[in-house]
């Protein structure tokens, strides 16, 4: 059916009562994508709830539509039978045709718990590919099973769609690639901003800023990053680097640092909720990580118009093209990302090159409108979708129904 076609007959029939799920107890990227479809979807096609956990919901705070049912639970182990019970029953009190988990970890528990409690349509989004996996996890049968309950899955990247397909090996007819976004209209460069930033953090004009944002977990290389930084401070002694997010990693980095003599040069300044002043004032982004789904902080960097240096893993490619929207080099490598980091601060030009032409490919290709209205479209193909095979049974039941009659007694 034409997209105009659904949403005439969506418009024409109550909302679709969708619920999101996410049992992260952190706010990233992820969750950041949560909220903007929450905020974004249109009220005439859809009623909208979340069930998280009660940490992600204080996370939220004030960010979630006043206009969003929040449930909030904890779901995630097989010891949570209070969040099980309570998902199923809010499920069913509100009857929700279209449970949408984040996450495969929130998949494998809320899918099978949906198909108990009779929701219609059950979706998943992939944000990443999970190379945390060892031993028989690597084997994905797990995944394989969970994913008999969910109609379809979202892929954020077209290297997450690969992942899922060529490793996981679900079904390739299954997957929709539907892109992240990055909050857009953002900040764009700025002297003033920059001057200023830079000023609060003790560094002159003159000194160069590295960024790097992400959670202080083993995936986002913060190592590799600091490892380099030697090389960085032979040519540029007076550069900073600002680290901006928490983690399990904090303590044992921040000794790395002590260690290193670099407490001078590379700063922890934790989680910040609007990051994009930071990217503003930044000279160079950069993001080290050992896997990635679609990476917001990159979006949101390059639609800040600052220079990107990343590493060329899954998504991240799709966004920053080696040389034309920034710098790519292999992950794990602290002298390739030296190398790409100086190249950056030295030519600046080139540098201010890739972040406009990154700019505009952001702008083009990955805001949130763009987010908004795919997922809203792939909401009503697969709702439309049921709908068919629903009436399909039912017309096979009655035909059925009546030959039986026309057999004689």
């Amino acid at each position: 059916m034409h997209v105009a076609g659904r949403r005439q007959s969506a418009m024409s029939a109550e909302p679709i009562s969708l619920m999101m799920f996410s049992n992260s107890t952190v706010r990233a990227g992820v969750e950041e994508h949560i909220v903007q479809l929450l905020r974004g979807l249109d009220r005439r096609y859809f009623r909208l709830y979340l069930a998280c956990t009660p940490e992600l919901s204080e996370l939220f705070g004030s960010d979630l539509p006043q206009d969003v049912a929040l449930c909030p639970l904890s779901l995630d182990k097989l010891t949570d039978l209070s969040g099980a019970f309570t998902l199923v029953r809010v499920l069913r009190k509100h009857r929700v045709q279209i449970l949408h988990s984040h996450m495969f970890r929130a998949s494998l528990f809320a899918s099978p718990l949906a198909w108990i409690g009779g929701v219609p349509v059950i979706v998943e989004t992939a944000h990443g590919r999970e190379a945390w996996r060892k031993g028989w996890k690597s084997y994905f049968l797990i995944d394989r099973f969970a994913a008999k309950f969910v109609d379809r899955t979202i892929a954020v990247s077209h290297g997450v769609a690969n992942y899922l397909v060529q490793q996981k090996r679900l079904a390739e007819e299954k997957i929709s690639v539907i892109p992240t976004a990055a909050a857009l209209p953002s900040i764009g460069p700025d002297d003033r901003s920059r001057v200023e930033r830079k000023r609060l953090l003790g560094a002159s004009e003159a000194d160069p800023l590295l960024l790097l944002v992400g959670r202080l977990e083993p995936q986002k290389g913060h190592r590799v990053l600091i490892d380099a930084m030697p090389s960085v401070l032979k040519e540029f002694p007076r550069a900073q680097l600002v680290l901006l997010g928490d983690g399990s990693l904090r303590p044992q980095l921040e000794q790395l640092v002590a260690h290193r003599a670099l407490s001078e040069n590379i700063r922890f300044v934790g989680y910040q909720r609007d990051v994009r002043p930071w990217f503003a004032a930044a000279d160079v982004s950069v993001l080290p990580s050992f896997y990635e789904g679609l990476p917001m902080t990159v979006l949101e960097s390059l639609a800040a118009g600052c220079p990107v240096v990343a590493t060329a893993v899954d998504g991240t490619p799709e966004i920053v093209v080696d040389g034309e929207t920034g710098l790519l080099v292999p992950p794990g490598d602290s002298e390739r990302l030296a190398e790409a980091i100086g190249r950056m601060l030295r030519d600046r030009q080139f540098a201010l090159n890739t972040a406009r032409a990154g700019r505009e490919f952001v702008f083009e290709t990955f805001s949130v409108e763009k987010l908004i209205s795919r997922t809203q479209d792939f909401y009503l193909n697969v709702w439309d979708r049921y709908l068919m095979l629903k009436a399909k049974r039912v017309t096979a039941g009655r035909r059925r129904l009546v030959d039986r009659h026309k057999q004689p007694s």
